[in-house]
């Protein structure tokens, strides 16, 4: 892997890593980062091109290894999460599915939390085993079970916090604690926290994987992911496996990134205030059945959260009384809210878990996980919070 290092500005705040860190300025003396929008490069000679294959120059050869305006993402990225080193990757499932699968091999065994992404179980549930990678599922909440679950061959652990789509909040800390007196690594997506709310590193999990394509984007333009890590990980492990299987990142998806995280905080930030002002608007409603939100006291992990989470969420999630009629007539009725499987997005979006993310899950496996038919959830934007409580309020009268 060829990258060339900008200064590091670890020792600052992040709102100032966001817009600052992995800038790498061309011979013009841009303000804006470069657009590398190239596939390979050439070399003044025969030798320099050797050494560039060998690492002995540390240039870039072609971009599925790596690319200038890539690799100012992935340090802007290292930097921020506190990482020694970050790849980026085509999307944020194949970020999870390198971080997942390129440490392990046939024999090893992976624990993770039943409650996740749907895609996410599918790559450990379904994926791992067909290469002889055993895995186990588990209540993720429940510490005395990521123990139970041990094996002699267990290698990996994996979850998500705040879960998708219930918003449970995981014990980061205690469950490395669990993984590492295994002998296993910790592997945590942290997208409903963003790098804003959350530090999984800082918690002692080993690997962050994201979708950069949620909140680090954040305008719904393109795909994107992101693994963060051990320079010894990416580098042993991650990086050979991403040169040799391709999912790299585009120049182009990497400069949108880089942009969007110049705004991640102001957004971040936003949105979680009006996500906040949503929860708080609707619950008690008498046509709800439940509501959670991280940033409310009555959540049922407050407690892990005060220790764990610097902010709250962008994301709610509530359910309707009447199941999945009631809940089709509320997001029908809808009028800014827009209804879409997508998050972190600019603009309000709302989907419908066992319908859209969760829909291949057994009746019985949503029911585990508490996905009922009337469950909804909410990506608070942009818009102005009463625009937004408006909406919701008046679907709502509509069931």
């Amino acid at each position: 892997m060829s990258t060339i290092k900008a200064p590091s500005l670890s020792s600052l705040h992040r709102e100032t890593r966001l817009v600052h860190s992995g800038t790498l300025r061309s011979q013009y003396g841009e303000t804006s980062d470069a657009l590398f929008l190239t596939q390979g490069f050439v070399y003044a000679s025969a030798e320099e091109c050797a050494a560039r294959f060998t690492g002995d120059d540390p240039g870039f050869q072609y971009s599925r290894l790596s690319n200038p305006t890539v690799s100012a993402f992935e340090q802007r990225m290292a930097e921020l999460e506190g990482a020694e080193a970050a790849r980026a990757t085509a999307s944020g499932m194949a970020a999870v599915t390198a971080a997942m699968l390129a440490p392990l091999q046939a024999g090893d065994h992976v624990v993770a939390s039943r409650a996740m992404f749907g895609s996410c179980r599918y790559v450990v549930e379904d994926l791992l085993p067909r290469y002889g990678i055993e895995s186990t599922l588990i209540d993720g909440l429940d510490l005395d079970a990521w123990q139970r679950a041990v094996r002699p061959n267990t290698k990996t652990f994996f979850l998500e916090s705040p879960t998708n789509p219930t918003l449970d909040v995981l014990d980061i800390s205690a469950i490395a604690e669990i993984a590492h007196g295994a002998n296993a690594r910790l592997v945590v997506d942290n997208v409903f926290a963003t790098p804003l709310w959350q530090s999984p590193l800082e918690l002692g999990a080993d690997v962050v994987v994201y979708s950069a394509t949620k909140h680090i984007d954040g305008q719904g333009r393109c795909l994107g992911g992101v693994i963060l890590a051990s320079q010894a990980l990416i580098e042993e492990q991650i990086q050979m496996f991403l040169r040799q299987t391709g999912p790299s990142l585009s120049p182009f998806n990497a400069w949108v990134m880089l942009k969007g995280l110049e705004t991640l905080g102001v957004r971040v930030e936003r949105q979680t205030a009006n996500a906040a002002a949503i929860a708080d608007a609707l619950a008690g409603h008498p046509k709800l059945a439940r509501l959670v939100y991280p940033g409310r006291a009555d959540h049922p992990q407050a407690a892990t959260i005060a220790k764990q989470m610097r902010g709250g969420s962008t994301l709610v999630g509530f359910g309707v009384k009447g199941g999945q009629a009631a809940a089709f007539r509320f997001l029908n009725a809808l009028k800014l809210v827009k209804i879409s499987n997508n998050l972190g997005d600019a603009r309000s979006l709302i989907t419908h878990p066992a319908t859209t993310t969760h829909q291949r899950l057994k009746p019985e496996i949503r029911a585990e996980l508490n996905i009922d038919d009337g469950f909804l959830r909410l990506s608070a934007g942009l818009e102005h919070q009463d625009d937004l409580i408006a909406d919701l309020l008046a679907a709502l009268d509509q069931i």
